[in-house]
């Protein structure tokens, strides 16, 4: 029986799955953050790109993929369209010829101290939906989810690279395996073919006719 004023929590299905439930407070937390920014405001993405470049000036793409979180492809056309808008100023990496390295502007620069206290109320909004006293631990809890996540890739190279060596070396063990029994059979030997006991034959003797009359 439902206590008064409580509604029951239903177990299992979607209740119980972490993705759903992480997806429900993604949406949640990106609304708040639409709502406080307004609809002529950074969006989160490119919020995110603006701080990272903001703390560590002249990133490379790998670099911001690196400290946002955002996939490569995803990036390069965010980074391409804010430079476009004037947010961004990219150049010759002075690491990497071969690649850009990302700066602020002047207008990028303006455009991220206006978004700040913009998103400090977001973040106030959504820490509040939690009791004071577990606002510390949601963030800790936030914090070890993605330092999973940072450290997926990596983890997944390092895995991949285990079991290409591990198949490389079942292989080879497969390959000497082989060898070793072909060496252990015995050599089949020629087969000898005699000839058959009736087969044999004599030379024919020859006697002449005058012979045969004076016998």
């Amino acid at each position: 029986m439902v206590k008064s004023g409580k509604q029951a929590k239903i177990k299992g299905g979607l209740a119980e799955s972490p993705s759903h439930l992480m997806h429900r407070v993604l949406q949640l937390a990106l609304d708040i953050y639409a709502e406080e920014a307004g609809p002529d405001g950074l969006t989160q993405r490119q919020f995110a790109v603006l701080e990272a470049v903001s703390v560590r000036s002249g990133l490379t793409q790998t670099d911001l993929v690196k400290a946002t979180g955002i996939d490569r492809s995803t990036l390069a056309d965010l980074v391409a369209r804010m430079t476009t808008k004037g947010l961004l100023e990219r150049e010759r990496s002075a690491l990497d010829a071969r690649a850009k390295a990302v700066r602020l502007s002047e207008a990028g620069q303006a455009a991220l101290e206006a978004a700040r206290p913009r998103v400090a109320a977001a973040d106030k909004r959504i820490l509040a939906l939690l009791p004071k006293a577990r606002r510390e631990g949601f963030l800790d809890l936030l914090t070890s989810l993605t330092d999973a996540a940072d450290a997926a890739p990596e983890q997944a190279r390092a895995e991949a690279k285990i079991a290409k060596k591990a198949a490389k070396e079942a292989r080879k063990a497969e390959k000497a395996a082989k060898k070793a029994l072909d060496g252990a059979k015995p050599k089949k030997k020629k087969k000898v073919v005699e000839p058959a006991a009736d087969a044999v034959t004599t030379d024919a003797v020859v006697i002449p006719l005058k012979d045969v009359a004076k016998a």
